[in-house]
């Protein structure tokens, strides 16, 4: 089925930035939030990204006019009913997650493809909760969405053939690299990146080195273009604990188990650049 229309449900960082790449591709696209200053600010986050994209010469001015016009801003998931694929991009909870998806399920057209922004829960799981289990797949982006190539396509037990093409093909259109993976906790993403990240903070925690020096040997000695911490603080401490419960809880092995240091950041509202401090400090 073509795509045309798409619904992006939650108007966050990746939601914005979802938008933002189906709205450059062309696509009709409904940015859907709850409350209106959260809607406003995505809309801005999309202009101001947009923006720095043709600053860069990635794009030209043309191509920044006719985006914009591709994006409406709606507080009602009426919107998204019309979309033939809705991603949702709300909060890593997987009961806030069932709980959209059972409400699109009954507003969608029955060929509406359900995709999911998830990083690590289960696919199967969410596709249960409707009555179109084949017509629901994850389909990961990376932050930040308008810059990293990759989609992690996760595939459900029920999804079928068709709805894996279709994700595929539209992921393809975005300019985006499309790599299926099977439905596990954390797909191949975060099963990989989460207990790295974990490992970091817990040698800040036993003082093996600084925030900065674990950074740079990682940088320096492995070539990553960003450190562990500084990563957890893009991500959002707050993401990075619930990936890491999530690992912990459906794998069951203790090495997912979350460094006590990143739950005492979280219970302090240290969240990373959202909040202004993580494990560095960042001017607001």
């Amino acid at each position: 089925m073509p795509i045309e229309t798409v619904a992006v449900v939650g108007g966050g960082t990746m939601g914005s930035g979802i938008a933002h790449v189906c709205a450059l591709a062309g696509c009709s696209v409904h940015l859907v939030e709850r409350h209106d200053q959260p809607l406003t600010n995505a809309i801005a986050s999309i202009h101001r990204n947009l923006g720095r994209q043709v600053e860069k010469g990635s794009i030209s001015e043309e191509d920044r006019a006719a985006a914009l016009r591709h994006v409406q801003g709606s507080l009602s998931l009426t919107d998204a009913a019309r979309a033939d694929l809705v991603i949702e991009a709300v909060y890593e909870d997987e009961k806030i997650k069932t709980d959209l998806l059972a409400d699109l399920d009954g507003r969608c057209d029955a060929k509406t493809i359900l995709a999911s922004n998830t990083s690590t829960i289960s696919i199967t799981r969410l596709a249960s909760v409707t009555k179109r289990p084949d017509c629901v797949i994850g389909m990961h982006f990376m932050n930040p969405v308008p810059v990293m190539r990759l989609v992690e396509i996760a595939r459900g037990l029920a999804t079928s053939e068709e709805t894996h093409r279709s994700a595929v093909e539209f992921c393809t259109r975005l300019g985006k690299t499309p790599v299926t993976v099977n439905d596990s906790p954390g797909f191949v993403s975060n099963r990989v990146l989460l207990p790295m990240i974990n490992e970091a903070v817990y040698c800040l925690m036993e003082g093996v080195a600084d925030a900065q020096s674990i950074d740079s040997v990682m940088k320096l000695g492995m070539a990553h273009p960003m450190g562990p911490l500084a990563l957890a603080d893009l991500i959002g401490l707050d993401v990075c604990l619930a990936t890491l419960e999530v690992l912990h809880h459906d794998l069951g092995d203790p090495k997912y188990r979350p460094c006590p240091l990143l739950r005492r950041c979280v219970a302090a509202g240290w969240l990373g650049r959202k909040s202004g401090r993580g494990f560095f400090t960042y001017p607001q």
